[in-house]
């Protein structure tokens, strides 16, 4: 690790108490950021109150603070406005207010195009709604090494498409999506584009006016923050065309017998008590991350990524899933080992302080496509150092010393 580098991993409580653990699954969840952490108790203990229409002092202090959390957010999108920030749960449910909120604007024949590579929580929803609705559902094939396979893009899109939702990054392969492309693509006819940036935030802020889509979803605790809350950016005039997804509190704007009205965006996608505390975590974790030297980030978790690939190469009935250069995926590492399960894999290196995932990822298609049924995950953060992918290269020969 540059020298530089060397501090980060005493800024994350859980890692600088346990400085034996060799932490190699934050794609499923980061490491949360101290001042995130000091963030929630800060609010927790001298402001905790509940937002919009406080009129004591607690209340409005709670108020400031979750809207400079939505502000925050927007700078770290780049988005063109607080207001084009909806805080949800975490990117599952911010996909899924797309798919319902987005979806009562679409008919029976509209076309959506997702991937194989999807997470489920950018697939099943999809499906649900063409079980609703009566949309048609066409997938983008993947590669052989995961990547998505756009040679026949514009006939999957079709002059029907409405909506295209794709991942910014495999979390199973870690493979980039050409977002470039498909938003080109997208545009000739007249499609929004939906991508889930659950896998990207980590490793780094994004520009989503320079990306070109029309909505992004990602979660708090993917990116050092609090769990529990989610972000869905989208341009402010398809939010204000969209039909709420959840009814209640703090979402209307006058509700009688008769009838409702709605609440401005972001308010009326957010039904009930939001996420307060959390969202101010997250603000906090991406204030820290504004200030990182990014470049310098990408380079070191390149490296280590390379480093692991280059040593998973070499061990005999190891399958690497996904594309064989380092600079070709985000920090994202799942190999298959013939005749060994991943949950065992993952327990025997446990036993040596090696925290992996095992199982199918909730990416089942993909998986299906790699011809695998479940597979071993690394996954790569600005926290770890040589030190992790040397612990994890000898856990997996005592792997294949315990188990074959």
């Amino acid at each position: 690790m540059n020298a530089d580098l060397t501090s980060l991993r005493s800024e994350f409580p859980l890692l600088a108490a346990a400085p034996q653990l060799h932490y190699l699954d934050s794609a499923a969840t980061a490491q949360i950021h101290r001042a995130a952490l000091d963030a929630v108790v800060r609010h927790e203990t001298n402001r905790r109150a509940n937002v919009m229409r406080g009129t004591y002092a607690l209340a409005e202090a709670a108020d400031l603070a979750f809207d400079q959390a939505r502000q925050t957010v927007a700078r770290f999108l780049n988005a063109a406005a607080p207001d084009e920030i909806v805080f949800t749960s975490g990117a599952t449910a911010s996909l899924n207010l797309v798919a319902q909120a987005f979806g009562n604007t679409l008919r029976a024949g509209d076309r959506v195009l997702i991937s194989v590579a999807e997470h489920h929580s950018n697939f099943v929803p999809w499906q649900m709604l063409r079980e609703r609705t009566g949309i048609e559902l066409a997938l983008i094939p993947v590669t052989a090494d995961g990547e998505l396979d756009l040679a026949h893009l514009p006939e999957l899109m079709g002059s029907n498409c409405r909506l295209v939702a794709v991942t910014q990054c495999s979390n199973v392969t870690g493979a980039w999506t050409d977002v470039a492309a498909i938003v080109t693509a997208a545009r000739k006819v007249g499609a929004r584009v939906l991508l889930d940036g659950a896998q990207a935030v980590q490793h780094g802020p994004q520009d989503v006016r320079a990306l070109g889509v029309d909505f992004y979803a990602f979660s708090g605790h993917k990116c050092f923050g609090s769990g529990g809350v989610g972000v869905l950016y989208g341009r402010s005039e398809l939010l204000a065309a969209m039909p709420p997804f959840l009814g209640g509190g703090g979402m209307i704007g006058e509700v009688t017998f008769a009838d409702t009205t709605w609440a401005a965006p972001p308010q009326r996608f957010e039904a009930g008590t939001p996420p307060i505390a959390q969202a101010i975590g997250l603000a906090a974790a991406l204030d820290w991350m504004m200030t990182l030297d990014w470049a310098q980030i990408h380079a070191h978790e390149q490296q280590l990524c390379g480093l692991l690939i280059e040593g998973l190469q070499r061990i005999p009935q190891l399958r690497l899933l996904g594309p064989a250069a380092a600079a070709s995926r985000a920090p994202i590492v799942s190999f298959d080992i013939e005749g060994l399960h991943p949950h065992d894999i993952c327990q025997v290196l446990d036993s040596r302080n090696l925290a992996l995932r095992g199982g199918h990822h909730c990416a089942q298609p993909l998986l299906a496509a790699l011809g695998v049924e479940a597979c071993t995950r690394a996954s790569i953060a600005l926290y770890n150092d040589e030190a992790d992918i040397r612990a994890l290269l000898d856990g997996l020969a005592e792997v294949r010393r315990t188990l074959t």
